[in-house]
């Protein structure tokens, strides 16, 4: 099939979800990619921070290929020796107590969700499940998760929406302070609010949001579904600000390119989900977790974080010379751009024309670059990206 052929079917058979770039990608490697007419782009996007270690790396598709030819699913009525591994290591890398695995970020923020209203439930009753969150963050697109997301632009047309979240102003701790009351059972943030922008809190504020929390026993839960897996330049953003929540919910590059979520919990909340209580049938599905072990045991030494840290100052420096830049934001490999001529969108459509696979936010550009991308797969995007924004 040609591009238009694909767009056709894709127009005819599809919902419209999504509003496509105009490339229809067929294969990759690395952090190269190849379209159905054979033009190649480099990719600056890793899938949405998905694939952490870029398109069919020798080690993942050795990993799942083996575990797909030896058992590809099974209930959680039964034990998996390859998921209880799996979270194992994400436990003993996390510094957490208890792993639930999912399929999504949603779902593991559903989980949290859960998981905090319960533990209040059962130490002090019912009436004390409210939860804050922040203004501008984005916590994932079911019903309850879009009712946590603190922008107005997602609370329109699947009414009625969930009760029982709180918005407080990002690094406002007055305004946290306003709605907490004895209906709040847990604070939930993004550290580093990816689709609101890559807008980092202050450590000030977060430092302030534990105190609260640990004062009035309420719960600190991190969404680091797109910070997670050592994108920051740790293996969790958390680390950067020095902090232990009590949930923490992670996706995106955990399966490497395999759906998986997980929500992670502290020991004072290891019991709180009992049989019945939450569960899903796909979840810690033995590919998905053999995926999962593959990128965990990759990740997280020092020598690759300090690589992750190091390329992201390299394509923080590059850009900071480039044209239609006023803005860069970086965490790592978590970079955003804000261009003087506000024309992110038009930006990253012309990217793609020119072989360059880009992401956007808001009003700025976004890049979440594989983790192990080369410098000369940089550098060639790096040179795409100036030519474009130079326009």
């Amino acid at each position: 099939m040609n591009f238009e052929e694909v767009k056709a079917d894709e127009n005819e058979y599809l919902m419209h979800t999504y509003g496509r770039f105009n490339a229809a990608l067929v294969r990759g490697k690395g952090a190269k990619a190849v379209d159905v007419n054979g033009k190649e782009y480099i990719d600056f996007t890793s899938g949405i921070g998905v694939n952490s270690l870029g398109f069919c790396d020798d080690g993942w598709v050795k990993a799942v290929t083996e575990q797909a030819e030896t058992i590809q699913h099974m209930s959680n009525l039964y034990y998996s020796p390859v998921q209880i591994k799996a979270a194992k290591k994400l436990c003993q890398l996390s510094g957490t107590d208890k792993a639930l695995f999912c399929n999504s970020g949603a779902e593991a923020n559903e989980c949290a969700i859960k998981l905090a209203r319960k533990y209040s439930f059962d130490k002090y009753g019912k009436g004390r499940n409210k939860i804050i969150t922040l203004i501008n963050s984005f916590h994932g697109r079911t019903v309850t998760t879009l009712s946590a997301t603190g922008q107005e632009v997602f609370h329109n047309y699947f009414f009625p929406f969930d009760e029982g979240f709180e918005y407080a102003e990002a690094n406002n701790i007055d305004d946290v302070k306003a709605h907490v009351s004895d209906e709040i059972c847990g604070i939930f943030i993004e550290l580093i609010q990816g689709e609101g922008g890559v807008m980092p809190l202050k450590p000030e504020f977060v430092k302030e949001i534990c105190g609260i929390c640990a004062e009035k026993d309420i719960l600190l839960m991190v969404d680091e579904v797109q910070t997670g897996i050592s994108r920051t330049g740790s293996f969790l953003c958390c680390e950067n600000y020095g902090i232990k929540p009590d949930i923490i919910t992670l996706a995106k590059g955990l399966g490497g390119g395999i759906p998986i979520g997980a929500c992670l919990c502290s020991e004072k909340l290891s019991e709180v989900f009992t049989p019945g209580t939450h569960g899903t049938t796909f979840g810690g599905n033995p590919i998905a977790c053999a995926a999962a072990y593959e990128v965990l045991s990759r990740v997280a030494s020092e020598e690759f974080l300090s690589e992750v840290r190091k390329k992201g100052e390299y394509i923080a420096e590059k850009l900071s010379t480039f044209p239609n830049v006023r803005e860069i934001r970086n965490a790592g490999m978590m970079i955003g751009i804000v261009t003087e001529k506000d024309n992110a969108k038009e930006v990253a459509a012309k990217c793609v024309e020119n072989g360059l696979l880009i992401l956007t936010a808001k009003n700025l550009l976004r890049l979440l670059p594989p983790l192990t991308i080369t410098y000369e797969e940089i550098d060639k995007g790096l040179e795409i990206l100036k030519s474009v924004m130079g326009e």
